[in-house]
């Protein structure tokens, strides 16, 4: 459906997308998450034809977009903000594009009728989009964006002006419904919740480079570099040798899977991983947090040497704040990474 070949778009001397390589397939989700300026936004603009690039493809079906406009290249958008027109009422918004393409009164009447029926709004035709909340601009919006039938549906923060339990259940909805449809999807975000709730593979961008694509799974069990661990909201990373099934840490010796990369690496302890062990047996910590997440507690250990870890407990198995404990790692919750520069184009996974 949609191949991006070396595509880059600099900004003075800055290259925003630096050599881009992507491919989205027919009836696929992507979603390309990053922190504010690693490109990502700039990726949907220049797919869009909203961006030029200044070097490389962007190809719809196998076709050149090159010069083609905005409005030929039979993508939909939604933006953050929804860009509804307040002077139109809900149906009219949702039947801008169609009557743009010059689709008669009783097809626009019958399309718009049903796609508001398909987000969760029959009957709110003649309602003033001013009278909606945000989750039902948010719906108004998408279905605008689906109305004219688009080959590829782009998404910009799509969800990020909503408060979290309506985004929660939104991108469940969103996840159906794209399914239902067999809607191809390229969407932008920097919330990670968002984007492994949605995407059938997430993209990791950092510095106008993609560091890494996979499968939400394979990113979070696996992430491709220290970069990519951070991002996600690991902090137990070290600097490690790695010989056999184990690895020299300044938190002592620290097993890791079978089959990891050798010798000089960084290595990343899942917080899930850090397990408290009967005295004298494991790396001597003293609690020094603990905060209530919910489904587990969030524990910060400061070992003797080396910097403080992070550790999830059950919340009736939460050693108290001042308690002095010794613990060790469990080898499947290690991931020894790659180098910390995320490799070129499309990454590893």
């Amino acid at each position: 459906m949609l191949t991006l070949t070396d595509a880059t778009v600099r900004f003075g001397e800055r290259a925003v997308l630096d050599g881009v390589d992507l491919d989205v397939a027919d009836h696929e989700i992507v979603c390309v998450l990053g922190p504010s300026g690693s490109g990502k936004s700039t990726l949907l603009r220049a797919v869009a034809g909203l961006q030029p690039l200044d070097g490389g493809r962007v190809l719809l079906d196998g076709a050149d977009q090159s010069g083609v406009p905005v409005h030929r290249r039979g993508v939909g958008l939604m933006f953050q903000d929804h860009q509804l027109f307040p002077q139109r009422d809900v149906a009219g918004n949702v039947a801008f594009g169609l009557r743009m393409r010059g689709v008669s009164k009783a097809e626009r009447a019958a399309r718009v009728e049903e796609l508001l029926a398909l987000v969760g709004l029959p009957g709110a035709g003649r309602r003033a989009v001013s009278a909606l909340s945000g989750g039902e601009q948010q719906r108004v919006a998408l279905a605008r964006a689906l109305a004219p039938r688009p080959r590829l549906l782009m998404l910009d923060e799509p969800l990020g002006q909503l408060d979290r339990g309506l985004r929660e259940r939104l991108v469940v909805e969103l996840r159906q419904l794209f399914g239902r449809l067999g809607t191809t999807v390229l969407a932008v975000t920097h919330d990670q919740g968002e984007a492994f709730a949605l995407a059938d593979r997430v993209v990791v961008m950092n510095d106008g480079r993609i560091a890494q694509s996979g499968t939400p799974l394979e990113v979070w069990r696996r992430p491709a570099s220290e970069f990519v661990a951070r991002f996600l909201g690991f902090d137990n990373v070290v600097p490690a040798t790695v010989t056999g099934a184990a690895a020299d840490t300044v938190w002592g010796k620290i097993p890791v899977p079978d089959g990891s990369p050798q010798g000089e690496r960084r290595l990343l302890v899942r917080p899930a991983g850090v397990r408290v062990v009967e005295p004298g047996e494991g790396l001597a910590c003293r609690v020094t947090s603990r905060t209530f997440r919910g489904s587990h507690v969030a524990v910060t250990l400061r070992p003797a040497e080396g910097p403080s870890l992070e550790a999830e407990f059950a919340p009736r198995d939460a050693p108290d704040e001042g308690a002095e404990v010794d613990v060790d790692f469990r080898a499947e919750d290690v991931v020894v990474l790659q180098d910390a520069a995320g490799p070129r184009g499309e990454g590893s996974s």
